[in-house]
């Protein structure tokens, strides 16, 4: 059964590129993950032909953890910057300068706690609706 941290460990494979190339598929009867990149496949070839057992790890995208994240946390924390924040998203380099402009008023540390609670609840959600159990503790 594996730990949430190794599930976040896979999710992070997944969304660590930019061209989304990164995979990760966790297989349920030997409770492992595989992954695949441009520098390695261990994922099986029977992966994609087996749903019930083979299920593939989100990116932020399948859970609603990209720009809208930000927007949502915007409107909660600070509702008079949203169109700050849709000026700063026009543009390439978007995560860099929203950063930027969350340090400027102190409040980096909330929105990298915000989003990692968010992102933790989101994961275990994918879990129940994927039928996979995680275990209670945490990897050594």
């Amino acid at each position: 059964m594996p730990t949430y941290d190794d599930l976040e460990s896979a999710f992070y494979f997944v969304i660590c590129n930019f061209e989304d190339t990164n995979r990760a598929v966790y297989d349920k009867v030997t409770d492992q993950f595989f992954y695949a990149s441009d520098d390695i496949d261990e994922i099986p070839e029977e992966a994609d032909g087996k749903p019930e057992r083979y299920v593939d790890v989100p990116n932020k995208n399948d859970l609603d953890l990209g720009r809208s994240l930000v927007f949502r946390f915007v409107r909660a924390t600070i509702p008079d910057a949203v169109d700050a924040a849709y000026n700063i998203f026009r543009r390439a380099g978007a995560y860099s300068r929203f950063k930027y402009f969350l340090e400027e008023r102190g409040l980096l540390q909330q929105w990298y706690d915000y989003e990692n609670a968010v992102q933790r609840e989101a994961l275990q959600e994918w879990c129940e609706e994927n039928g996979i159990k995680l275990s209670e503790k945490e990897a050594p």
